[in-house]
């Protein structure tokens, strides 16, 4: 990754939750600085999401420094672009109110989510429902682009559902789950690879084009939304 980044544009590195297996802070702490040391040194902005497994230890707070976590949701905006970093392993009240308000009051031309636990799915896992139910309508009312989770450890594209377009990617590293068909009532799964890898976002006043990178550099899906 950091040799892909270096021969692009690159601003943020955004994580999509399990940033640690070990259960341990000294340990996390010098896995993500021997991993992803440069990231700091090169002047990106690196916003993290928790995932089931970072908040086993005091419910992942001892991550926050390092993935430059205000607290466990919040914004970050880049440009056009608006994300909104959300802790889907407790998606209570006060976090929904906030969200409802900080997506009404958005006026980022692109609305990008970052989650752990996928709405939709079809491997290891199918989906959460408490995302689809209490996530979902808020998506498509207040006119999110792309929503962003992994949990899965495998690729997922999804067909567009109320303008939203869900993409799973929970290839950072640990061993991979097998695909399996989708129930009749997601959304239709346009691409799915059971691979590692990552994500790359390019956006624009008029696209925002989407690939998903394998771990030597090969592209293994591309796709763009427009507004």
């Amino acid at each position: 990754m950091e040799r892909f980044a270096d021969r692009r544009q690159v601003d943020a590195l955004v994580t999509l939750g399990d940033n640690d297996y070990t259960e341990s802070p000294a340990r996390f702490r010098a896995n993500w600085l021997g991993s992803f040391g440069w990231v700091a040194a090169d002047g990106l902005l690196v916003a993290g999401t928790l995932g089931n497994h970072d908040i086993r230890v005091d419910r992942g707070r001892y991550e926050f420094e390092l993935l430059r976590m205000p607290k466990r949701f919040y914004v970050r905006r880049l440009g056009d672009v608006q994300l909104f970093l959300l802790d889907s392993n407790r998606l209570g009240d006060v976090q929904l109110r906030w969200l409802d308000s900080a997506l009404a009051s958005s006026d980022a031309l692109w609305k990008v989510v970052a989650m752990h636990h996928p709405a939709y799915s079809c491997g290891g896992y199918l989906g959460t429902p408490r995302v689809r139910e209490r996530l979902v309508p808020l998506f498509a009312n207040h006119g999110v682009d792309l929503v962003l989770a992994g949990h899965d450890h495998n690729y997922q594209r999804f067909a567009q559902r109320g303008g939203v377009t869900y993409v799973v990617h929970g290839g950072g590293g640990a061993g991979l789950y097998p695909l399996r068909g989708c129930p009749s009532s997601f959304p239709r799964r346009v691409e799915r690879r059971k691979t590692h890898g990552w994500l790359y976002l390019r956006a624009s006043t008029d696209r925002l084009r989407v690939r998903a990178i394998a771990r030597g550099g090969t592209v293994l899906d591309r796709f763009t939304i427009y507004p």
